[in-house]
C-alpha cells in the first residue's frame, strides 16, 4: 500500500480519472509545465498532453467561465484556483452560472466540474492567502462543498467529486499537502460526498471536524481525560446529519472544531440542526471551537496562536465534560495567561 503525501494523492486521483474518462480535463495557472505551484498536478502534462492539461493566463473569471461552457458541452473539467481568495474575482461564474445551470435549463444542461483551491492557515501566507472561506460556497444552492483531511480522503473524495454530475468545490488544506498517509487506491469508493466517517470512537463527547482540524481533533482525543468520538465530516454541503445526530444521541455532547473565524462559520449550521434534532438529550451546551474574528496573522508566533491547537481543543473538551458549562473561547484564556 503506497504512503503518499496529500498533494501526491490529489495528482493520483486526477490521473486515474483522466485515464478512466477522456472527457476529464485540467486547467488553471501553472498546472502544466510547472506541475502546479504546490505540485498537485505532477506528471500530468507529460502523461496526458497539452490538450487535456491546459495552462491558463492569470484570469480566474475567464478560465472558470471556459470551464462552465466546457462542462455544459459534455466534458468534465477540473479547475485549479491557486489560493481560495482568488475565487473572489470569479464567484459569478461559479455561484451564478455553474451552480444554477441545471435549475435554469430545467435539467437540459449540467455543470459536472470540480473547482479545486488551496485554503487555510498555518504556512505563513498572511491575511490575504490563508482563509478557509467555506461559507463563501456552502450557502449557494447547487454547489457541493468538500474538504479532505489527508491523503486517503483527498484521493477518494476527489475521484467522487470528478464523477459527480454537479459542480463541486474542493477545498484543499495546504498545511496538509506534505503530510504522508497510507492510501489504499482500490478503496476510493468508500469516500462519498455527503457521507461522514467516524475516525475515533468514544462515549463522552462528539467532536465534528473537517479538513485540517481533523488531525488536531484526533490528537486532542488521544490526550483528553474523557472519551472522545471524532467525526470527519468530509462534506460541508451536503453534510451527514444522520451520522452526527446518531453519535450525539449517544454521547449527549457536541463540539465542532473549525479553522475559520467564529462568526458565520460552517459549524453554526451543525450546532443549530443537531441542537434541534437532539433537544432534551444534551447534558451540556453545544460548543464551537474556532478562530477569533480577526484576519489571519502573518507573524509565525501570532499565526501559531490563531487557529485551534491540540492543547486548546483538549482543554476545552475536558472542561465541557467536567463542568457541563460552556467554556470560554480559547483565545480569552490565552490572553489572560499572557498578561
Amino acid at each position: 500500500m503506497p504512503k503518499l503525501r496529500m498533494r501526491q494523492a490529489i495528482a493520483a486521483a486526477i490521473a486515474d480519472e483522466m485515464e478512466a474518462d477522456e472527457r476529464v480535463v485540467l486547467l488553471g495557472e501553472d498546472v502544466g509545465d510547472a506541475e502546479g505551484v504546490f505540485k498537485t498536478s505532477e506528471g500530468l502534462l507529460g502523461r496526458f498532453g497539452s490538450q487535456r492539461v491546459k495552462d491558463t493566463p492569470i484570469a480566474e473569471m475567464g478560465f472558470l467561465g471556459v470551464a462552465v461552457g466546457v462542462a455544459a458541452a459534455g466534458y468534465r473539467p477540473i479547475v485549479e484556483i491557486m489560493f481560495g481568495e482568488f475565487m473572489g474575482v470569479a464567484l459569478d461564474q461559479l455561484s451564478t452560472q455553474a451552480a444554477k445551470m441545471r435549475y435554469l435549463s430545467r435539467g437540459e444542461f449540467t455543470s459536472p466540474m470540480v473547482v479545486r483551491m488551496s485554503v487555510g492557515p498555518g504556512l505563513g501566507f498572511g491575511a490575504q492567502h490563508s482563509q478557509t472561506l467555506e461559507t463563501w460556497f456552502a450557502n449557494t444552492p447547487g454547489l457541493k462543498v468538500v474538504e479532505p483531511c489527508g491523503a486517503a480522503s483527498a484521493y477518494g473524495l476527489l475521484r467522487a467529486a470528478i464523477r459527480d454530475e454537479d459542480p463541486v468545490v474542493f477545498l484543499e488544506p495546504r498545511v496538509l499537502y506534505g503530510e504522508r498517509e497510507e492510501v489504499d487506491l482500490s478503496k476510493y469508493h468508500e469516500y462519498q460526498i455527503g457521507k461522514a466517517r467516524t475516525v475515533v470512537g468514544g462515549s463522552d463527547v462528539t467532536v465534528v471536524a473537517v479538513g485540517q482540524t481533523v488531525p488536531i481533533a484526533v490528537s486532542a482525543a488521544a490526550e483528553a481525560s474523557v472519551s472522545v468520538e471524532v467525526i470527519d465530516l468530509g462534506s460541508i454541503s451536503p453534510w451527514d446529519v444522520d451520522c452526527v445526530a446518531e453519535s450525539v444521541e449517544r454521547t449527549r455532547r457536541l463540539v465542532v472544531v473549525e479553522a475559520n473565524p467564529y462568526s458565520g462559520g460552517w459549524g453554526a449550521q451543525i450546532v443549530a440542526e443537531i441542537g434541534s434534532l437532539c433537544h432534551g438529550k444534551l447534558v451540556a451546551p453545544s460548543h464551537r471551537i474556532t478562530c477569533p474574528d480577526v484576519p489571519v496573522p502573518y507573524a509565525f508566533e501570532l499565526e501559531a496562536m490563531y487557529a485551534p491547537t491540540v492543547r486548546s481543543v483538549k482543554e476545552q473538551l475536558d472542561q465541557l465534560v467536567a463542568t457541563g458549562a460552556l467554556p470560554e473561547p480559547w483565545w480569552h484564556t490565552n490572553n489572560r495567561e499572557q498578561r
